[in-house]
């Protein structure tokens, strides 16, 4: 699948969160997650596997049966992920389940999804830093639904940047000589 673009509200650019950083790639704007940690402060970005030239954003994962590291797209709404085991066909609906790579404690909460079919009561939290502003990221494996709670932004805004999503890989010449 080809990248679509999604224009980033130009409030939300205005009050850049700390641990978020705005990036150009062929004049179009991106997010893309430049820092992350678990609940006890650890960071949660690898900055040995790259995607798309930024360090991704490491966790240890379980899905279905199968458990490993997982490596995700630092890109706002991008779906892409590189794992060190394979999930069967059996996983691919199944909650992911989510840990810190560094001491092991669990990124799970409980949260309802909204996306349409989807109905999880699990996410995986990520924190920005300072602690106060969070991601949180469905939990059933596939589901694209992500929110970005940020205490001092109108909900009108983060609700603009929750919709940003990027499915597939970037095929095109976006990423190109990254």
């Amino acid at each position: 699948m080809q990248l679509v673009y999604k224009e980033v509200p130009m409030e939300f650019l205005a009050a850049l969160p700390e641990g978020i950083k705005y990036v150009q790639k062929q004049g179009r704007d991106f997010l893309v997650i430049e820092q992350l940690y678990c609940r006890d402060g650890h960071s949660l970005m690898a900055d040995h596997v790259r995607m798309h030239g930024e360090p991704s954003i490491r966790l240890d994962a379980r899905i279905g049966k199968k458990r490993g590291l997982m490596f995700v797209d630092a890109f706002w709404g991008s779906h892409d992920k590189l794992y060190s085991f394979l999930p069967g066909e059996a996983d691919l609906q199944s909650i992911t389940e989510a840990w810190c790579p560094h001491c092991g404690v669990s990124l799970m909460t409980e949260r309802h999804c909204t996306y349409e079919g989807c109905g999880s009561d699990q996410a995986i939290l990520l924190h920005l830093p300072g602690g106060v502003n969070r991601i949180l990221v469905c939990a059933k494996h596939g589901c694209p639904d992500h929110e970005l709670v940020i205490q001092r932004l109108p909900e009108e805004i983060t609700r603009r940047i929750r919709k940003i999503n990027y499915f597939g890989e970037f095929h095109d010449d976006m990423f190109k000589g990254i």
